[in-house]
């Protein structure tokens, strides 16, 4: 396990989205692992039955023509092509080129760009020819997105989704329940580093960065094809609460 580097970000940091340009973050081989991996991670990964569900509920619950932020969207396969064709806006954001090439030609009705959740702020200029700023949200997806970060970041991410949301906005996200922070695993032929906790303590992290956890579920998933062992997966159903 790596030490994390980084200042305490205050609650006004917070609300503001000022903490990550006081944080070191090392992100180093992430991007490239899943550039390598491409198309295989739907091959690896063919049931995705907690994530289509929790992608419905945010389906039924969001109002017609909303806009939903998908964060960490892969290939756009099946959160971000399921929400578009419920007549959803969607905008998805990656940190891999290939896994955006994948997802544009997936979900052509969405749109995606190279934007890391580690730098995401309402109002942030983006590399070439992207948003200037995303705007505000009804909803947002973190699917598997948020184990990707160092713990220590992890809330400083919940909070600049609470802050990107509209008021009582949704939020839906799933990680693999484990007591682990920035450990290095395989991982269809690469190296990834990826956090997680165990139940109670992710439930007090999302209620801490301002959203209420209307419902949870929980699967028992072991990949298809892959070097990682069987996991559970917990998939969190939240609120914004003001």
């Amino acid at each position: 396990m790596r030490s994390q580097k980084g200042d305490v970000v205050s609650g006004a940091d917070y609300h503001g989205h000022k903490g990550y340009s006081r944080l070191e973050i090392d992100r180093s081989g992430q991007a490239e692992a899943f550039d390598a991996i491409g198309d295989r991670y739907d091959e690896a990964f063919p049931h995705k039955e907690g994530q289509l569900q929790s992608g419905q509920w945010m389906v039924d619950a969001l109002p017609a023509g909303a806009r939903v932020l998908d964060v960490g969207s892969g290939t756009g396969l099946p959160t971000a092509r399921q929400l578009s064709d419920a007549g959803h806006e969607v905008i998805g954001i990656d940190i891999s080129p290939v896994m955006l090439k994948l997802a544009r030609e997936n979900v052509p009705g969405a749109s995606f760009h190279l934007v890391d959740i580690a730098q995401l702020q309402s109002g942030a200029p983006y590399g070439p020819g992207g948003p200037r700023d995303l705007g505000r949200f009804d909803g947002a997806s973190a699917f598997f997105s948020l184990l990707m970060l160092p713990r220590a970041e992890i809330p400083h991410a919940l909070r600049t989704l609470y802050g990107m949301l509209k008021p009582q906005g949704l939020l839906v996200l799933s990680m693999v329940e484990a007591d682990v922070d920035d450990f290095a695993i395989p991982f269809l032929g690469n190296s990834i580093r990826v956090s997680g906790y165990l139940r109670d303590e992710l439930h007090q992290v999302v209620h801490d960065a301002g959203f209420d956890v209307a419902k949870e579920e929980s699967h028992a998933y072991a990949p298809a094809s892959t070097d990682v062992p069987p996991e559970l997966q917990l998939f969190l159903h939240c609120r914004r609460r003001a």
